[in-house]
């Protein structure tokens, strides 16, 4: 048994709420191995649970993604070795640690050659972009699509594999500073829709033909506009709600918009065995690993400031997000 320096939270509430403590790490059952960790990510969600705005049981280590070198392996442990380099997403909680013991269906090898704080702020979203173009659909080149919130998270890797593909790229932001990121990172056509008509907007653009596909993560403020966005039979991809979930909708509207599809997926519907979990890990890596993304990480914070790094990431106009080193 070993001690780990871990954040914990034994209330919600603001930042100030964290504790660092020592405590102790067991030794890996059957099936699970010890992780010291180098790089953990930080995610909005975490100032969720941490606030109180989603449940969480109570004291809780927060953090759902990073990376580490394997210290110890349990019985019945074949795939993964003593010093191998892993990485995980989606593990629900437990990361804010110096170490760990968690099971080896939730961790991936990670290939030489990519920076532990690239994968440790990007992994999760990384292979959401993997399942929403690789397999809920896959994009093509040629394709036109419009993504919105270009410039966050998930939208630039998004535009950055969307360009790799060979799809036309149009993207939505809410600020000259983010049309200039979008833009960096690969968008073809950026619309400031705090200042413009973004439906008109990709009307023009698109000469009248509109899109193959939208990427709604917004929700609520751009639902319905997104289905004008459309052409016949396109799709309308809404995988998030972060201006509150879409209003109900009559299915009619559908088919007045020319027999749209709609689906609502989640990455975990898409990584609901090892097999797919490792194979979306894996393209994402792979696209790292070949330079067709890249990833910009934003400030870095030792594991004793986590209240720091959860301030800094609530700061909307912060580049890249945290990255937390035990």
């Amino acid at each position: 048994m070993t001690l780990s320096t871990t954040a914990i939270i034994h209330q919600t509430g603001d930042a100030s709420v964290f504790s660092i403590e020592q405590t102790k790490v067991a030794l890996p059952g059957a099936h699970e191995v010890n992780i010291t960790h180098t790089a953990i990510g930080v995610n909005f969600i975490d100032t969720y649970f941490r606030s109180g705005l989603y449940p969480i049981d109570l004291p809780a280590v927060l953090g759902d993604e990073a990376v580490g070198i394997i210290d110890t392996i349990g019985d019945g442990v074949t795939e993964f070795s003593v010093g191998q380099r892993v990485a995980y997403s989606a593990a629900k909680g437990g990361a804010y640690s110096e170490r760990r013991t968690i099971g080896i269906n939730e961790i991936v090898a990670v290939p030489d050659g990519i920076d532990d704080k690239a994968i440790a702020t990007s992994l999760l979203r990384g292979m959401t972009v993997e399942y929403l173009f690789c397999r809920l659909y896959e994009l093509k080149a040629g394709e036109t699509i419009l993504i919105h919130a270009a410039a966050g998270g998930i939208g630039t890797i998004a535009c950055q594999w969307a360009k790799s593909i060979g799809a036309t790229v149009i993207g939505t932001v809410s600020s000259a500073e983010k049309a200039v990121i979008a833009k960096q990172n690969g968008c073809d056509f950026v619309i400031n829709y705090s200042k413009e008509d973004f439906v008109a907007e990709v009307t023009r653009i698109t000469n009248g033909k509109k899109v193959d596909v939208v990427y709604d993560g917004v929700g609520k403020d751009t639902f319905m506009q997104s289905l004008d966005c459309l052409r016949v039979r396109g799709l309308m991809v809404s995988f998030g709600n972060a201006s509150g979930k879409p209003d109900p909708m009559d299915v009619l509207e559908l088919s007045k918009r020319g027999s749209l599809y709609l689906t609502r997926p989640t990455l975990y519907h898409y990584t609901r065995n090892r097999e797919e979990l490792v194979e979306s890990a894996a393209r994402y890596l792979n696209m790292l690993e070949q330079g067709k993304i890249n990833i910009q990480v934003g400030k870095e914070f030792a594991l004793n400031d986590v209240a720091d790094a959860h301030r800094y990431l609530l700061q909307r106009d912060r580049v890249g997000s945290p990255v937390l080193i035990p």
